[in-house]
C-alpha cells in the first residue's frame, strides 16, 4: 500500500524567512509561496532530488497549525506525506485495521493538485501522517 515518501512538512511562523534559510544557506531549488485555503496554510516546497519538504505557515486564525506553533514557537517537523496508488483502496484498508482517518474521512484536494488524506499521529506512533494518490 505504502509508496514512495513525497515530502516531509515543516510547520514556521514565517515562511518567508524560512525559504531563505534554504535558498541563502543551503543553496536549495524554492518554489513559489502558495495560499491553500482549504488547507488554512500558505505553502513553499523545497525540491531535493530524491524528495521535498513542504513548509507550512498559518493562513489566518483558523489555520489547523496554529496550535502546532503554540507548543513549538519556533516550528518544527509536522507531519511526513506518504504516496498511495489508490487512496480510497488504502483508506479502506486503513479503517478495516482500526486505523482513524481524520476529519470527514473524504479525501481533499492537497497542495499537488491530488486527494490526500490524514491519519490519526496516535496510531502512528506519535507521527502525523499524510497519504496522497500517486
Amino acid at each position: 500500500m505504502i509508496g514512495r515518501l513525497n515530502h516531509v512538512a515543516i510547520a514556521v511562523p514565517d515562511i518567508d524567512k524560512a525559504a531563505a534559510v534554504y535558498r541563502d544557506t543551503l543553496g536549495a531549488d524554492i518554489s513559489d509561496k502558495v495560499p491553500q485555503p482549504d488547507h488554512g496554510v500558505n505553502t513553499v516546497f523545497i525540491n531535493l532530488p530524491n524528495t521535498k519538504i513542504e513548509l507550512l505557515e498559518p493562513l489566518g486564525e483558523g489555520s489547523p497549525i496554529n496550535k502546532f506553533l503554540e507548543r513549538n514557537a519556533d516550528g518544527g517537523i509536522h507531519h511526513i506525506c506518504y504516496e498511495v496508488d489508490d487512496i480510497i483502496a488504502a483508506r479502506d484498508k486503513l479503517v478495516e485495521n482500526g486505523a482513524r482517518i481524520l476529519g470527514s474521512g473524504e479525501p481533499k484536494i492537497g497542495a499537488h493538485g491530488k486527494p490526500v488524506l490524514f491519519l490519526h499521529p496516535k496510531d502512528f506512533n506519535g507521527a502525523l501522517v499524510e497519504l496522497e494518490q500517486a
